[in-house]
């Protein structure tokens, strides 16, 4: 059953736990943040409020040692329209029906890979379009799939129709060989590192995953059974 559990974070004890990983991470593993303007330790923003919050919690101690967010429409709009150029048209797009997923944080603790890095940052030396990615169940990004897995289910049960994402060519590329495929919408812009604004259908993502990752599909879909 693996060590780890994903869930929503409604508690704001556990939210709490959320804001220090990310802290840690983006704070004091990688520096995305200044330190200084968290006084509190905790890694939080305007968009938090109107966000469905998830974390990865190691089943025998309860630690949340993994987290992202989707961030849904309000009068605050989407992090990704402030800071990147949007160059493609999106007519027709109902914004309540988008949701930006963002702060992917996984504890330094548990970056037992290579391909853990492209998270964060594209390395040099290594192309993302030639690194191998694995699928075996045994080895796979785990804490990653099973936060996405939560995003998934959370979209579905709302209706969300598209994820906005910005994100590192690794990390896309790490998605797309699991069978979830990103659209670039904008050129890459110098964000936590290099980064590019990215567009996600949720019914061509469906597809794709079915298509060529079948087992992963089942798994979606089950979570889904699971909470209805």
């Amino acid at each position: 059953m693996g060590i780890f559990q994903f869930k929503r974070v409604t508690v704001e004890d556990e939210l709490i736990e959320v804001f220090k990983l990310r802290y840690k991470v983006y704070c004091e593993e990688w520096g995305f943040e200044k330190p200084e303007d968290y006084p509190g330790g905790l890694e939080t923003d305007e968009f938090d409020k109107y966000s469905l919050h998830f974390a990865a919690v190691l089943k025998d101690t309860n630690q949340i040692i993994g987290t992202v967010r989707i961030i849904l429409n309000s009068e605050k709009g989407f992090p990704l329209e402030r800071h990147c150029k949007i160059d493609v048209n999106l007519p027709g797009f109902n914004r309540d029906k988008i949701g930006e997923i963002s702060r992917l944080a996984i504890s330094k603790e548990y970056h037992r890979r290579l391909e853990d890095r492209f998270i964060y940052n594209d390395i040099a030396g290594y192309d993302p379009e030639t690194y191998r990615f694995t699928n075996d169940r045994r080895k796979r990004q785990e804490i990653v799939i099973g936060l996405y897995k939560c995003i998934y289910v959370e979209s579905k049960k709302m209706g969300l129709k598209h994820w906005y994402a910005v994100m590192t060519k690794g990390l896309k590329l790490l998605l797309k060989r699991l069978g979830i495929p990103f659209v670039p919408i904008g050129p890459e812009i110098y964000y936590h590192g290099i980064r590019t604004p990215y567009l996600g259908s949720i019914e061509a993502i469906e597809n794709e995953v079915l298509r060529v990752n079948p087992e992963l599909y089942k798994e979606f879909l089950e979570g889904l059974r699971l909470q209805s």
